[in-house]
C-alpha cells in the first residue's frame, strides 16, 4: 500500500514536487506524449554504471554481456564502448552485433542447436570463440572445417548436475538439460577428448550455466567449484562460469550485488592457476532494472465483490514472464509516484486470453481512470527481446535518456510492418 521504493526505479530517477518521475532528467509524461505508449524507457547512465561495476569487479575483458536479455543496435554499441564483450545465441544476435559495428574478436556464440549457416558465419567472422553444445556441433564445425574454413577457438559447455533456486523453465545446470555436455554421466570428459583430438577447433577452455535469475549466490560457488575440480587437471587457458545473477523485481525481493557475485566468484576460483581467464557472462544484471516499460489505461473495470481490472494497451506481448514463468511486478503511476498506492487491481493487456495478465493483485493509486498512465519497473531484461506481435500488436518504441535528452532508439511498430514478410 506504500509508495513504489525508488530503489526499484533506474537510477536518475526523481520525482518532483507534484510527485511526476523524471529519469535522465526528462518527465516520464513527455516521453509518452512524444512517442507513445507502450514505450520502453532506458536510462542510459545506469546502463553504463552497471557495465562499469561489472568490468571494476571482474576485471578488463572479462565480462561477457548476454545479448538475450536485452539486444537491439543502441544497446551492443554502449555494451561495447564500456569494455564488454558480447555473447551471441543465434544468427540473428550476431548479425545485430556485428551490424552495430562490434568486431568480431568481442563476440561469443552460444546456443544448443547452432545450423551449419551459424557455425559457418561465426567461423568466417573469426568470433572470440565458439561454445560447443553437442556431439553433433562437433562434427558441424569439422565438416566446415573440411571445406576450408578456419578452425575456431571453442569452449565446451559442461552441466555440472546441480539444481538452482529458479525457476525449471530457466535452471540450465542439472542432469537433465538440453544444454551442455553431462559431467556426470561422462560426456564431458569425452567431449574433451573429442575436441582436444579435432584439427578442426582449437579448444581453449570449458564453460558453464547454471540458471537465470539466481538470488542465492551460495548455488554459484556450489557450481563453480566443481567446474574448477573438473577444469584443473584439463591445462586449459580459458573458463567461463556463465551468468544468472538475479535482480529485485518488488520490493519483497533482494539480490545479491555485482561486487558480492565477484566475491564469490574469487573464492571458487582460488585453486585456479595463475594467469587463467575467467569469464562470466552477466545479462539481466546489466540491464533490467535499468527500464521501466509505460502504459496507458485504456479500461477500468470494477466487478462487485469480486475485484477491479486495470487494462493496458499492452500486455503479454511485451511482457511475456508473468504468463510464462508466474514473475511478478509492480505498478504504479508516473504523475503520483508518491502517492499511496491504497486500491488494488488486476493489471491486464489487450490480449484475448484470460492468461494476459501483467500483475495478479497490484497495489496502486486511488482513482485510476481510463487515459491514465501506469508504468511497471525493472523490465529492462527479457521484455523487448521477448516481444510478440500476438494479435497483430505492433512492438512498442524503446527509448534511451540520458543527460536532459530522450532518443528513440527502436521506433514503434507500424501495421504496415506486420504484413511486410507476407508474400
Amino acid at each position: 500500500m506504500n509508495a513504489i521504493e525508488m530503489r526499484l526505479l533506474p537510477r536518475t530517477a526523481s520525482v518532483n514536487a507534484d510527485g511526476a518521475l523524471s529519469i535522465g532528467g526528462v518527465a516520464v509524461a513527455e516521453i509518452a506524449a512524444q512517442f507513445g505508449t507502450p514505450t520502453f524507457i532506458y536510462d542510459e547512465q545506469h546502463l553504463r554504471e552497471t557495465c562499469r561495476e561489472a568490468v571494476a569487479a571482474f576485471g578488463e575483458d572479462r565480462v561477457i554481456y548476454a545479448t538475450k536479455a536485452f539486444i537491439n543496435t543502441a544497446v551492443v554499441q554502449l555494451m561495447n564502448e564500456e569494455g564488454l564483450l558480447l555473447d551471441v545465441a543465434t544468427g540473428g544476435e550476431l548479425f545485430v552485433a556485428l551490424n552495430a559495428g562490434v568486431p568480431a574478436s568481442r563476440c561469443v556464440m552460444h546456443g544448443n542447436n547452432k545450423s551449419e549457416d551459424e557455425l559457418r558465419t561465426a567461423m568466417t567472422a573469426g568470433l572470440r570463440h565458439i561454445v560447443i553444445d553437442s556431439f553433433d556441433e562437433i562434427e558441424r564445425i569439422e565438416r566446415l572445417h573440411a571445406e576450408g574454413l578456419p578452425a575456431p577457438r571453442v569452449q565446451l559447455r559442461i552441466t555440472p548436475g546441480l539444481h538452482v533456486e529458479t525457476h525449471a523453465y530457466v535452471s540450465t545446470g542439472q542432469d537433465d538439460s538440453k544444454f551442455g555436455f553431462n559431467l556426470n554421466n561422462g560426456d564431458a570428459h569425452r567431449a574433451v577428448e573429442r575436441a582436444r583430438s579435432s584439427q578442426a577447433m582449437d579448444l581453449v577452455g570449458i564453460h558453464c550455466h547454471i540458471g537465470s535469475n539466481v538470488v542465492t549466490v551460495a548455488n554459484f560457488e556450489d557450481a563453480w567449484r566443481v567446474m574448477v575440480e573438473l577444469f584443473v587437471p584439463l591445462s586449459l587457458p580459458e573458463i567461463t562460469l556463465g551468468g544468472g545473477l538475479g535482480v529485485a523485481y518488488t520490493a519483497d525481493d533482494t539480490a545479491p550485488t555485482m561486487q558480492q557475485w565477484a566475491d564469490v566468484l574469487k573464492r571458487a576460483t582460488s585453486a585456479l592457476p595463475e594467469g587463467i581467464a575467467v569469464y562470466v557472462e552477466p545479462g539481466r544484471s546489466i540491464v533490467a532494472s535499468a527500464a521501466i516499460t509505460v502504459y496507458s489505461v485504456g479500461t477500468v473495470k470494477p466487478i462487485d465483490g469480486i475485484r477491479t481490472y486495470v487494462s493496458v494497451d499492452g500486455g503479454m506481448s511485451d511482457n511475456p514472464r508473468p504468463m510464462m514463468y508466474g514473475s511478478v511486478y509492480e505498478a504504479f503511476d508516473p504523475l503520483r509516484v508518491i502517492a499511496p498506492r491504497s486500491a488494488k487491481a488486476r493489471i491486464v493487456g489487450k490480449h484475448c486470453e484470460s492468461g494476459d495478465i501483467l500483475i495478479l493483485d497490484a497495489p496502486i493509486a486511488e482513482g485510476v481512470q481510463v487515459g491514465d498512465l501506469l508504468a511497471t519497473p525493472v523490465t529492462g531484461a527479457y521484455g523487448y527481446t521477448m516481444a510478440s506481435n500476438y494479435n497483430k500488436v505492433p512492438r512498442p518504441a524503446i527509448v534511451f535518456v540520458a543527460n536532459g535528452v530522450a532518443r528513440l532508439v527502436t521506433r514503434r511498430e507500424t501495421l504496415e510492418d506486420l504484413i511486410r514478410l507476407d508474400v
